[in-house]
């Protein structure tokens, strides 16, 4: 597949205002999806996603990586929203090493504000919130690796 190629299915997802196009070809698997200002591309091979795990073990889950003691008891009583992983990558609390992180427990955030980076074969995605609220907890540690639909926040709904 050809750079020309690339740039016409680029041109077709932003003519029809199509969310996601995938495509394969000669051995190649190119998935576009685009979310807000994110363009990903996933080249083949695509490895198929692992099986679900029970429903139990959904349950519980791994333990926030940092959480205020008052969300715990509250939890049952407040509308949490959890913030996926869109892509596979790398997760990073901020925009390089010695910056600030994004967000914190207990920041109150805005639809649209970026929450962390996901790097994915060396490009940097920002990943933003779908909604405001307040950040109840964060599930993944700075440098970690992430899969597909992993957990990365959750937000109390406002």
């Amino acid at each position: 597949m050809e750079f020309d190629d690339i740039k016409q299915l680029l041109d077709l997802v932003e003519k029809h205002d199509l969310a996601e196009l995938e495509v394969e070809r000669d051995g190649l698997k190119l998935r576009i999806r685009k979310a807000g200002r994110e363009v990903t591309f996933v080249p083949a091979p695509v490895a198929p996603p692992p099986p679900a795990a029970p429903a139990i073990a959904l349950a519980g889950g791994p333990a926030p990586v940092a959480a205020p003691a008052a969300a715990a008891s509250d939890a049952e009583s407040v509308d949490l929203a959890v913030i996926k992983s869109p892509i596979v990558g790398t997760f990073y609390r901020s925009s390089e090493p010695s910056a600030p992180a994004f967000v914190e427990v207990g920041d109150v955030v805005k639809k649209g504000q970026v929450l962390c980076i996901i790097e994915a074969m060396k490009l940097m995605n920002e990943i933003e919130s779908d909604r405001d609220g307040e950040i109840a907890a964060i599930y993944v540690e700075n440098g970690k690796p992430v899969q597909f639909g992993d957990r990365l926040f959750a937000v109390k709904v406002s």
